[in-house]
């Protein structure tokens, strides 16, 4: 499927105009409920997803969509699939409900198991909303739309963004992001082995924004993922020139392989550098000898 530029214009401008549909929930209060596997779930979730399923059945008809909210697709009929939608709704519910505004909503192509496209909007950010978008073939992007409410098309700009070189660690610290909330124990062996640097906490998908954008160099996640989570952002910092490889195999990362959503370890980098593999292979041999 050709993506020309009025294709991606129409799914950014659906995809911010859910953002703003979470917006008003967020604002006006709403009540949690849980999943089988306890993670939370609010109205804003199932808004965001009914929204971007109507986006993009108009968009891009016939395509299939995987989305978080989703019931499940058995991998008999999902492994067939060259082309199809992976969507979180609302990557990052805990952030939602904390009010701390470090949540996305998040839409990626998958073509062949690799993320080809990716719009991640971060609809509360302190500066305003935020839409970064990717694709491998035509770069990476940040869009900021100004002014409360804003629509996409009144003040707003996209940035060609990209990916740092490792700077020298002597003369300049690695910026290294990690989870608000899960795998502490990990982030920290593999923080423990790495040369001079400094580290940032923050939820979501929006680690991955930072590595796209250059301002930070690594993010190593050896704690739990799901396919949705990572798919949208990762097509990003791809398109921005870095990589995101599995923890143990240090190859790209993939999607529906199995019949498992679940990712493996991974680390999404702006670079390959023998230093932060070592620090990984490290992390993963102290994560084995705690089970």
């Amino acid at each position: 499927m050709r993506l020309d530029q009025e294709t991606i214009e129409r799914l950014i401008a659906g995809v911010e105009a859910a953002g703003r549909e979470v917006m008003a929930i967020y604002r006006r209060g709403f009540a949690v409920e849980h999943k089988v596997d306890e993670s939370p779930l609010t109205e804003a979730d199932m808004a965001a997803h009914h929204a971007l399923l109507a986006l993009l059945e108009h968009a891009t008809p016939g395509v299939p969509v995987l989305s978080e909210e989703s019931g499940e697709i058995p991998f008999a009929t999902r492994g067939g699939w060259s082309r199809y939608w992976l969507v979180d709704p609302l990557d990052g519910t805990r952030e939602f409900i904390a009010g701390n505004g470090e949540f996305t909503l998040n839409l990626a192509l998958v073509e062949d198991g690799v993320p080809v496209f990716g719009i991640v909007h971060a609809p509360a950010l302190p500066e305003g909303a935020v839409t970064w978008w990717g694709h491998v073939e035509k770069g990476a992007f940040r869009r900021e739309i100004a002014g409360e409410g804003a629509r996409p098309s009144t003040g707003s700009r996209d940035w060609p963004i990209r990916v740092r070189a490792l700077p020298n660690p002597d003369c300049e610290p690695w910026q290294v992001v990690g989870s608000r909330r899960n795998g502490q124990a990990a982030f920290e062996a593999f923080c423990q082995a790495l040369p001079t640097h400094a580290t940032q906490s923050i939820g979501s998908s929006l680690k991955f924004c930072l590595v796209a954008e250059g301002k930070a160099d690594l993010y190593p996640r050896l704690a739990p993922t799901y396919e949705w989570d990572t798919a949208a952002a990762q097509a990003i910092v791809t398109a921005a020139g870095g990589q995101v490889l599995e923890a143990e195999t240090l190859q790209p990362l993939c999607c529906n392989q199995t019949e498992s959503l679940l990712n493996p370890g991974f680390i999404a980098c702006g670079q390959r550098d023998p230093r932060w593999e070592r620090a990984l292979a490290e992390a993963l041999d102290a994560a084995t000898s705690r089970r």
